[in-house]
């Protein structure tokens, strides 16, 4: 296994695909196999794209960039700027409820990222913030659709861990809501101290904030309509993104009539490449997992960890802080393909809940595409705002111990995760 760890590590470092150097490198363990064929390899890859869990991917990728082009997005930054934009720091405000309202959108930070940097970046930076503090809160916010319900990830997770989707998404809700209520604190104490207020605007009326909520009422009303098909065991996880597909083209074609045909084939062609990439990564990835699996790495690593620590917070906490530095190096859905399923067993072994531990794992690995040296939602937000890397990190600091602070929350209460999916499905 450490051969093909290191031919991974050299392809990455060479500038190789992802999906390439993770298929190269499972490749290498048939090869060099003495035991195992390489036709074994090849129906390790087919095995993996024969699951009708993984349709979810593909559909709310879809979903997602039929809703870019359906006005939502459009009408969930009006609903949020009418609320939050009056108060100190209100466009970082707008930027961090955005997000937890684009999560049950998109599913992806960064395209969460990317959206809030064209849209609302422009805008703080013409109203005096700092190109560091405006980086930091749009990158940074971007984190909260890791849990926030349809998150790609999660999905991902619950795929190679075998643990319910359906419980994932019920426990990523009060997370994602703990995270928007700790980024804008920090957020207001910050700006406060720094007078980031836009002179201009004014607290909002309830008509206004009520006619602002009716016009966005079809995107806030997609959220509650998944969880509520999923509980309701109308839809599974699969189901419910093909329903998402649907929904999005009749909200932009009869409620808003902005789609058309043009729009959705634009829509069809940015998904696809999307789908194309993660698809490989993940049919690449089958290789892998079952050489994990077949060389016993889960129950070499639950020995190990089991018998230096007894107390199952402790283990999680060494996972939690080997998947912090791992994430700084590597893409979050390569973590979850290859990781989940060594640490899944072992948290299990130590008495934790798999389903409490995904939704930490997901959120300490998506960190890492906010942070240096290879943070993609960092490196996307701060060239499309032109903000040095250096001042990013300086105004990051702040948001990151908000961050690290709500994990630690979560890791010693673990009911803040289970309490809705326990009330849910028992």
């Amino acid at each position: 296994m450490g051969l093909i760890a290191s031919i991974f590590a050299a392809l990455m470092l060479l500038g190789a695909p992802v999906a390439f150097a993770i298929g190269i490198s499972g490749f290498v363990f048939f090869l060099t196999s003495d035991i195992m064929p390489i036709s074994i390899g090849v129906q390790k890859i087919a095995t993996v794209s024969q699951s009708f869990p993984l349709l979810a991917v593909p559909f709310f990728v879809l979903a997602g960039h039929l809703m870019n082009e359906s006005d939502i997005t459009d009408r969930l930054f009006h609903f949020s700027k009418v609320t939050l934009g009056w108060m100190s720091g209100g466009l970082a405000l707008v930027s961090i409820f955005l997000s937890t309202l684009m999560g049950g959108v998109s599913g992806s930070a960064v395209a969460d990222a990317a959206m809030e940097a064209r849209v609302l970046g422009p805008q703080m930076l013409a109203n005096r913030y700092t190109k560091g503090y405006t980086a930091a809160t749009i990158a940074l916010s971007s984190l909260i659709t890791a849990t926030i319900p349809p998150s790609i990830g999660l999905i991902l997770y619950g795929y190679v861990g075998q643990v319910s989707i359906g419980r994932l998404f019920l426990a990523g809700i009060v997370p994602g809501v703990l995270m928007m209520m700790f980024l804008m604190v920090t957020a207001f104490v910050i700006a406060k101290k720094r007078n980031y207020v836009i002179k201009e605007a004014t607290k909002p009326t309830l008509p206004e904030m009520g006619k602002a909520a009716w016009e966005a009422k079809w995107a806030l009303l997609f959220p509650v309509l998944l969880i509520i098909s999923i509980r309701g065991g109308i839809f599974t996880p699969s189901e419910v993104g093909a329903f998402a597909v649907v929904y999005s083209i009749l909200i932009g074609t009869i409620a808003h009539k902005v789609m058309t045909f043009e729009t959705i084939q634009r829509a069809f062609g940015q998904a696809l490449s999307d789908i194309g990439m993660i698809m490989l990564i993940i049919l690449m990835s089958g290789m892998i997992g079952f050489a994990i699996i077949f060389m016993q790495i889960p129950q070499s690593v639950a020995a190990f960890l089991l018998s230096s620590f007894s107390e199952p917070h402790i283990v999680v906490g060494v996972i939690l802080i080997f998947l912090l530095f791992s994430g700084l190096f590597f893409e979050s859905t390569i973590l979850v393909l290859l990781l989940t399923p060594i640490f899944v067993p072992v948290i299990k072994s130590a008495g934790v809940d798999p389903v409490h531990f995904g939704i930490l794992m997901m959120t300490i690995v998506t960190l890492g595409s906010m942070t240096p040296p290879v943070g993609v939602a960092m490196f996307t937000v701060c060239s499309l705002l032109d903000v040095p890397i250096d001042e990013y990190i300086k105004e990051s600091l702040p948001f990151l111990l908000a961050i690290l602070c709500l994990v630690l929350l979560l890791l010693f209460v673990p009911e803040l995760v289970l309490f809705l999916p326990n009330w849910a499905f028992g």
